[in-house]
């Protein structure tokens, strides 16, 4: 196979799995070139890497998505393979993933863990089985979509995706920001249903089930302000607006009977009410605007990106 392979691997004190890691992609891929990005590591997890012949950089900006946005800067290649390091994915399912990148099907594919079920039997923390179907369900609804996986660790990109992704989380939230980034900039993607397995005994998760929950609402809100502003801004500008109407259609009814108006406070709340409503709205349509610019301005910067990838070879 003449394109050139990269295997990302993203580390945090992974030590007892990462060696397993290495060498079942290097048994599977024995042409790639493996990377190992170390983030701070307590243990020898970088030492049991450099061991397997893995290259080994280290990442000091803690947090997945600094990981990943050095990854995706630093290393030169026509498909990525980016796989956690914990050994819950197993290696196998590489090719199936890899094949419409091949073809030129998909710009990124998801190792999909919930078609077959294996994530919901082998996973053992309910509230982030939760987690993940509320965020997927709001994606779905926001892009018309049908994606079963929204956070899977599991996934293959192409050149143009990996070189035009601008990476703005710094943790675990990177997964829903490339499945963002690709639905709204339109890049073509396909999920491949794989198998999925539990962290061997010893092995502990780097994510909390309480703070990681509110980074989930977190998201759910940044998700829904950020890709559809008119529709977030909508729902504030109606929620002012019934505010207003209770506070001022006593004082309507007041002066229409009486021509008086007595409750000065209550007619001063609806006016701001109605105000901020009105200045929700106004601001909904231009975010809105600004937004469609942006994805204008990057279909432009993606297709001279694209022409000068021509020029280049």
């Amino acid at each position: 196979m003449s394109k050139k392979i990269a295997v990302l691997i993203p580390c945090y004190n992974e030590e007892l799995t990462i060696a397993k890691v290495i060498n079942d992609f290097k048994k599977e891929l024995p042409e790639a070139d493996i990377y190992v990005y170390d983030n701070n590591s307590s243990d020898d997890t970088f030492k049991i890497a450099e061991q397997n012949g893995a290259i080994v950089k280290k990442e000091y900006r803690q947090g997945k998505g600094n990981v990943v946005r050095s990854m995706f800067r630093d290393i030169e290649a026509d498909i990525y393979v980016m796989i956690d390091g914990d050994d819950t994915y197993p290696a196998e399912f590489v090719h199936s993933l890899m094949k419409p990148i091949i073809d030129q099907e998909a710009d990124i594919v998801i190792g999909d863990r919930h078609s077959n079920g294996t994530y919901k039997d082998e996973n053992k923390r309910p509230l982030h089985n939760f987690g993940n179907n509320l965020v997927k369900g709001l994606i779905n609804n926001i892009f018309h979509s049908d994606l079963k996986d929204i956070m899977t660790g599991y996934r293959v990109f192409n050149k143009k995706f990996v070189k035009n992704m601008p990476v703005n989380s710094n943790g675990f939230e990177i997964e829903t920001e490339m499945t963002l980034h690709t639905l709204d900039k339109k890049f073509l993607i396909k999920e491949i249903p794989i198998e999925y397995r539990d962290r061997p005994d010893g092995s502990f998760s780097k994510l909390n089930t309480y703070s990681d929950g509110m980074r989930v609402l977190k998201t759910i809100l940044w998700v829904f302000k950020d890709y559809r502003p008119l529709a977030f801004f909508t729902l504030f500008a109606f929620g002012f607006f019934m505010l207003a109407l209770v506070a001022g259609i006593p004082v309507i009814v007041e002066f229409v009977n009486t021509s008086l108006v007595s409750k000065i406070p209550s007619a001063i709340l609806a006016v701001g009410l109605m105000i901020v409503s009105m200045l929700s709205l106004f601001s909904g349509f231009i975010l809105d605007t600004i937004v469609k610019q942006h994805r204008e301005e990057y279909e432009i910067n993606l297709i001279r990106w694209c022409e000068k990838e021509k020029d280049n070879k």
